[in-house]
């Protein structure tokens, strides 16, 4: 029905809509956050790990282990594929190999009750390393490193990977059966 701007500067706004819903006959009010949708890359090397970042994430006060990502806000032109590769780039310093893919595994809401922000998942594979890589001091980034699924499984179970970008991306994998094959 209307909605009423609160703050805004160049990653998020803030607003109260005002709507009427099928399922509700009253209008109610509704606090939401509008932010840019993001990529979030799971980059499998040819011997099958799995390159994480461990990135500082001031709001939380810690450093922690994740897949690279990055928000949809270079020009309008870039498709989220190419923003995908560029991420891998200036993050991880990691690149798709010659015969590798970029396989898009569709979107999740990264917190549906607050915010409207969609975050676009991607496999690139293989990847490696890219040559005369130096990193952004402006990322934040403190580490970056191949881990083998059965070592990101440990990390998962004992709360050292607890972001919601590489959970639900580590899920989607899973669920399409595109975790790499652990040798035993």
């Amino acid at each position: 029905m209307s909605s009423e701007p609160h703050f805004a500067n160049a990653h998020l706004q803030v607003v109260t809509d005002h709507v009427r819903t099928p399922s509700r006959p009253v209008p109610r009010t509704w606090t939401i956050v509008h932010r840019k949708a993001a990529v979030i890359i799971a980059p499998v090397t040819r011997d099958g790990r799995i390159v994480l970042i461990r990135q500082e994430r001031i709001p939380i006060r810690a450093a922690i282990w994740e897949m690279p990502s990055g928000q949809i806000d270079g020009p309008a032109d870039e498709a989220d594929e190419q923003v995908a590769l560029r991420e891998l780039r200036e993050e991880a310093g990691y690149e798709l190999a010659k015969d590798g893919q970029l396989i898009a595994l569709d979107y999740y809401f990264t917190s549906p009750g607050f915010t409207d922000e969609r975050g676009y998942f991607f496999l690139a594979r293989p990847v490696e390393p890219c040559s005369n890589y130096v990193r952004d001091e402006s990322e934040s980034i403190l580490d970056c490193r191949a881990f083998t699924v059965h070592e990101i499984r440990r990390m998962i179970a004992e709360n050292e990977i607890c972001d919601a970008n590489t959970l639900s991306l580590w899920a989607r994998l899973s669920a399409r059966d595109l975790l790499p094959v652990e040798e035993r």
